[in-house]
């Protein structure tokens, strides 16, 4: 990461190790203690990791039975962190500015990356997946 300034939190929590590994080994980069929400979240077993999955919503739990279970998935890691540097520079080709608290750089992350084999290839190849509720669009001149 260049010219970076990160915050506490953020930098104990690269040293241990979130948003690292894979399988078993996979910490994933937000917990449900991490995230201050009125709505539900879940602890789930899995069976691909065996190890315990952090969601932090119905829908990202919905999401997750349906990867679970699918024959073509081999591995799935929640709450992915994204690559700061890209993210910074996607923002700035965009003309937005990146997330920031207090003048702190903040990881963004992405609700799944998911392992997954081609069905003709057979080669695996990464999917990055976003789970959010669409909230509907009110057109106040079609009441």
């Amino acid at each position: 990461m260049t010219e970076l300034k990160l915050d506490d939190r953020t930098l104990k929590w690269i040293r241990d190790g979130r948003g690292f590994g894979s399988g078993k080994d996979y910490v994933p980069w937000l917990t449900v203690r991490d995230v201050s929400s009125k709505g539900r979240v879940h602890r789930v077993q899995g069976h691909l990791s065996q190890r315990t999955h952090h969601l932090l919503s119905d829908l990202e739990l919905s999401t997750f039975l349906l990867l679970e279970w699918n024959p073509r998935v081999s591995d799935i890691r929640e709450q992915f962190p994204l690559n700061v540097d890209e993210t910074r520079q996607i923002a700035e080709e965009l003309g937005i500015r990146h997330p920031a608290v207090s003048g702190n750089t903040q990881v963004m992350s992405s609700d799944f990356l998911v392992d997954m084999q081609h069905s003709i290839t057979g080669t695996v190849k990464k999917l990055a997946i976003q789970v959010k509720r669409n909230l509907p669009v009110v057109d106040k001149r079609w009441r």
